[in-house]
C-alpha cells in the first residue's frame, strides 16, 4: 500500500511558498476594534454583510472596557474603529474619547450617511478628540455610488462631507485628517490610486465644494454579501483568478495582517477584519479581549485564506 501523499497547501500559502515567501508578524502597533454589524445601509461589496437587521451584534459596554484595558496593556500606536456603522453603537461617543486617551492615533471608519443622520455632537466630538475619519464614497457619480451602496445615499454622504469641512477636516494646515475610499462597483480591481486620486479631488471640489486629504483604492474582498454577489451573477471564480493573477509579492512586507490585531463585537481577536468576517481564528487559537496579556508576538504565525489575494493584489491594501 503507498503512502498517502502529503495535502497540498491551499492556494495563498502556495502562492507564498512559490514566490519564496513567508507570512508572519512584526510588532504589533495597531488594535482594530469592530463594534458591530448593525448599519443603516446593506451595501453590496460589505465582507460582513452589515445591515438593519444585525443590531443585536454589537459590542456592549462590557466588552468595550475590556477592549480599553488591552488597547492599555497593548500600548498600541494606531486604535482604529469601524463597523458596520459604528455611529449606531450605543455608547460609541465615549468609547472614542476614551480610548482617544491612550492612543497617539485614532482612526474612525465613519459611515457617512448615519453620520449625516445622527446626532451633530458625534462629528464635534472627532474633531475635539483629533481622530482621522475615513469614509467610503465608491463614486462621485451618485447613479455609481448608490448601484454599491443603495438608492439615497449619495446625497446624505455629501452633507457628512461637508460638515466635517465645516469642522476643519480635510482642510490645509487644520490637522483634521479626512480620507475616501472608494472600492469598485463590480468584479473587477481598482483603478491606479493616484489618478483616481486626483479626479475625486477635482470633481468633488468642482461640484460639491467638498476637500479631503487622500483616497485609497482597494480590491473589493471576496467575502460576505461581495462573495455572494459574484456567485449569484457568475463572476466568482473569474474574480478570483483575477485577485491570483495580480498577485504582488512586494505587497506581502506591507500587509496590515503583519503589525495589526482585530477584536471582533464580542470580544474575540483575529489577525484583520478580513479573518474576522471569514471566521478564521487568531494563530495559534481563539483568544478573547479580556484573557489577552499582550498584542500577538513577533513571528506569530497568520492564519491565511483566498480572500487573501484581495490583498495583495496590485498596491495591495495595506
Amino acid at each position: 500500500m503507498s503512502a498517502k501523499s502529503p495535502e497540498a497547501p491551499p492556494a495563498f500559502a502556495a502562492c507564498l511558498e512559490r514566490h519564496g515567501l513567508t507570512l508572519s508578524r512584526g510588532r504589533t502597533t495597531a488594535l482594530q476594534v469592530n463594534v458591530g454589524r448593525i448599519c443603516n445601509m446593506a451595501c453590496r461589496h460589505c465582507h460582513l454583510e452589515a445591515g438593519p437587521h444585525r443590531a443585536a451584534e454589537v459590542m456592549d459596554l462590557a466588552t468595550m472596557a475590556q477592549t480599553l484595558d488591552y488597547a492599555r496593556r497593548g500600548a498600541f500606536e494606531v486604535v482604529d474603529v469601524t463597523g458596520g456603522a459604528p455611529e449606531l453603537v450605543p455608547g460609541i461617543g465615549d468609547f472614542l474619547e476614551a480610548l482617544a486617551q491612550g492612543a497617539p492615533r485614532l482612526l474612525f471608519r465613519a459611515n457617512l450617511t448615519a453620520l449625516a443622520q445622527g446626532d451633530e455632537a458625534l462629528p464635534r466630538l472627532l474633531a475635539r478628540i483629533r481622530a482621522v475619519v475615513i469614509g467610503s464614497l465608491p463614486s462621485t457619480s451618485p447613479s455609481q455610488a448608490e448601484s454599491q451602496r443603495g438608492p439615497g445615499s449619495f446625497d446624505p454622504s455629501i452633507t457628512a462631507l461637508r460638515a466635517l469641512n465645516a469642522l476643519g477636516y480635510g482642510q490645509e494646515d487644520s490637522g483634521l485628517e479626512l480620507h475616501l475610499v472608494s472600492n469598485p462597483a463590480g468584479a473587477f480591481l481598482p483603478p491606479a490610486q493616484s489618478q483616481a486620486q486626483a479626479r475625486f479631488k477635482s470633481e468633488l471640489a468642482r461640484k460639491h465644494q467638498i476637500s479631503f486629504n487622500s483616497l485609497y483604492t482597494f480590491a473589493n474582498v471576496p467575502l460576505g454579501r461581495f462573495r455572494q454577489w459574484l456567485t449569484d451573477s457568475g463572476n466568482l471564480e473569474p474574480y478570483l483568478a483575477r485577485l491570483t493573477e495580480a498577485f504582488n509579492p512586494a505587497a506581502v512586507p506591507g500587509l496590515m495582517c503583519r503589525t495589526q490585531v482585530s477584536v471582533d463585537w464580542d470580544g474575540r481577536l483575529y489577525d484583520c477584519d478580513f479573518n474576522l468576517a471569514a471566521g478564521l481564528e487568531l494563530s495559534p487559537g481563539q483568544v478573547h479581549v479580556s484573557q489577552a496579556p499582550c498584542p500577538p508576538l513577533k513571528d506569530a504565525p497568520i492564519a491565511t485564506g483566498p480572500h487573501c489575494f484581495a490583498c495583495t493584489a496590485g498596491a495591495g491594501f495595506t
